[in-house]
């Protein structure tokens, strides 16, 4: 399914305030996500391109670990700059859709946490942002492959349309090197399913509907995914990439 740029502005704004909290899965990507750069790229870029900044979870650890002359961030929420300014000093901002944003200049690393699946077309993204780069730049980006949100997508039949490991490196094929690519998955736990939807809906990813849930779907949506010890789970399923522009 595709999701509207708009209701995912929206949702992404709304959970702001409490997402730091509440990612943890995507503060330990954006994490590994860096040390799989440094390991196969290094620590310096001099034009660096952050795309979908949001919080500046990955912001903070570029600034902490990685050398650079310029920061360029970018987010389709305009208020993510309010969080940046906290973060790094010296930097550019551009708000708006990623896929549509025009930079000045070209960078030697494009990176991104945990935005890339939001894409109807990776194929198309991965040739937009290869144009961005300069010769042998670096793209350092993480997703979720086909198990993501299994237990959503078996109750609601919800789900992005989520690339498996090596439909991810076919598409990196024509324009990238791949340099290294992680997949694993993370499960939460939860003492029940109410924690579970508090959960998506501090972190953004309630973002697959515009509607909103009456009373009896969040009581179905209850039985149906709570397990035998009353407990509800949720599967992660990340993938690091890190790649050089050919």
């Amino acid at each position: 399914m595709q999701v509207n740029p708009k209701i995912l502005k929206q949702k992404f704004e709304k959970s702001m305030p409490k997402y730091n909290e509440n990612a943890s899965v995507q503060r330990e990507m954006a994490e590994l996500l860096v040390n799989t750069l440094i390991k196969n790229a290094g620590q310096t870029f001099a034009q660096i391109l952050e795309l979908g900044c949001g919080t500046g979870l990955l912001t903070e650890i570029i600034a902490d670990k990685l050398f650079y002359e310029h920061l360029t961030c970018n987010d389709i929420v305009e208020k993510s700059k309010f969080y940046l300014d906290k973060i790094v000093k010296n930097y550019t901002f551009i708000a708006g859709n990623s896929m549509k944003i025009k930079p000045s200049g070209r960078f030697d690393l494009v990176i991104s946490n945990a935005m890339f699946q939001w894409f109807s077309s990776l194929p198309s993204a991965l040739e937009q942002y290869s144009r961005f780069l300069n010769k042998n730049g670096i793209l350092a980006f993480s997703t979720f492959s086909t198990e993501n949100f299994k237990e959503i997508h078996s109750v609601l039949g919800l789900s992005l349309k989520y690339l498996s490991a090596a439909e991810i490196k076919d598409a990196l094929e024509k324009d990238f090197e791949l340099l290294e690519m992680i997949e694993y998955e993370k499960v939460l736990e939860f003492s029940n399913p109410l924690e579970l939807l508090a959960h998506l809906k501090n972190t953004g990813v309630n973002s697959l509907s515009a509607k909103k849930m009456t009373f009896a779907g969040v009581k179905n949506f209850c039985d149906a995914i709570s397990a035998n010890d009353g407990k509800a789970r949720l599967t992660y399923a990340p993938v690091i990439v890190a790649a050089r522009r050919k």
